[in-house]
Parts: structure tokens; C-alpha cells; sequence
């Protein structure tokens, strides 16, 4: 059920929005998040009925970027919470537990946080340095990667994490090695011209050591 890419939705306008994420599923991808910031709750609305309706045509998971309202509105699979969004334990309480939550971290006390109310999964970051995100908080890293996934494990804490913020295609492997579940992206995605060609790429460093 959590793939290990997820790609996160870019575009200003529902149009560019829209064209973004049916390129991506066209290309195989397999997980949307949409992120869609201060917009009108009409426009909002619009792009994610019609991103609701494609993602169920590619058999995709669909995940509203902190609207939660939103998703529980449209039956999303799920929301993902920002670390000044709503607690989670409040959005279980409304979603129910069926949906799917996810929420960002920078550390690991914010994981060990998530997991105690009911998290779905992590998107810990960021790697490095990515002017998708405005407010930015400090940069892991690798080793900041390592630190906080062993420090899950001495605690025996167990959730899919993650890596978002900046990531190329040669950082999957290091990044897959510190004992992440996955990577989310969004630009890397987006602006690529051969879509179908790198998610290809991606998911076989993503599953590289993946028994089946």
C-alpha cells in the first residue's frame, strides 16, 4: 500500500496543476499528493475532484496537502499534515480509520509525537536545501537521515519515513541505505521531460534491495 515515491503537486493555476499530475501518473507514478496552497475553496475544490477522478482511473493513492476538510469533503485516501496543521489526533478523530495520515517531521521527537497519535507515515525532511517549501526548517542531511532512523530503531519505533526536500536521482541510493521507506518529490518530477524514462529510473534504485 505506501509506495515508495510519491510525487507532490505543482502549478499555480488548476490547469498547470491538473497537466502536472496527469503527466506523472501517465509516467507510472503511483502516489499524488496534492499541495495546492492559498487558493479559493472553489478552486481548491475543483482541482481536487478532478485529481480525485484521475487517480482512481490510474489506481493511484490520493493525498490532500493540509486541507483536511478538503479530504474528508472529497473522500481523498488521506491528508498530510504540516507541523503547524492541525494535530493528528484530531484529524483521526474526523478522518477515521480508514484514511490514510501522514505528517511532516524534522527530528526525531516529532516522530516519536506522530506515532503516538496515530500517524500513517512520515515525509521527514528536508535533505537539503529546496525552494519548493518556504518556511524551511533545518536541513538533515545525510547523516541526519541515519541518525534519526537509528534512533527508531533503539526505541523499536516502526513507521514508513520519507525523505523529501531537494533529492536527485543519485541521492536515492545513500539516502535508501540510511533505512528510509521512500522519497516524496515534486520538481524533479515535474520538470522533467522524459517522465516515464526517470520514474522508471527511480523506483528501481527505490526497490533495488527489496526482496519480492
Amino acid at each position: 500500500m505506501y509506495h515508495k515515491l510519491q510525487y507532490i503537486s505543482q502549478g499555480e493555476t488548476i490547469e498547470e496543476q491538473l497537466y502536472n499530475i496527469h503527466e506523472a501518473l501517465d509516467a507510472g507514478c503511483d502516489w499524488v499528493q496534492l499541495r495546492f496552497k492559498n487558493q479559493t475553496e472553489k478552486d481548491s475544490f475543483a482541482l481536487a475532484e478532478a485529481v480525485k477522478f484521475l487517480c482512481e482511473e490510474y489506481l493511484a493513492n490520493f493525498i490532500v496537502n493540509d486541507n483536511l476538510y478538503l479530504a474528508q469533503q472529497i473522500a481523498a485516501d488521506g491528508v498530510h499534515l504540516g507541523l503547524s496543521d492541525m494535530k493528528i489526533d484530531e484529524a483521526r478523530a474526523i478522518l477515521g480509520n480508514t484514511k490514510i495520515i501522514g505528517a511532516t517531521a524534522n527530528t526525531f521527537e516529532d516522530i516519536e509525537n506522530h506515532i503516538k497519535n496515530g500517524c500513517d507515515y512520515i515525509g521527514l525532511g528536508p535533505f537539503r536545501f529546496t525552494t519548493t517549501k518556504e518556511k524551511l526548517s533545518p536541513i538533515l542531511g545525510l547523516s541526519g537521515y541515519f541518525k534519526i532512523i537509528q534512533d527508531l530503531k533503539r526505541n523499536k519505533l516502526e513507521i514508513p519515513v520519507y525523505a523529501i526536500g531537494g533529492i536527485t536521482p543519485n541521492d536515492i541510493a545513500p539516502l535508501m541505505e540510511t533505512g528510509i521507506h521512500g522519497i516524496a518529490v515534486s520538481g524533479m518530477i515535474t520538470k522533467s521531460d522524459q517522465k516515464g524514462k526517470l520514474i522508471q529510473q527511480l523506483n528501481e534504485k527505490l526497490y533495488a534491495n527489496v526482496i519480492v
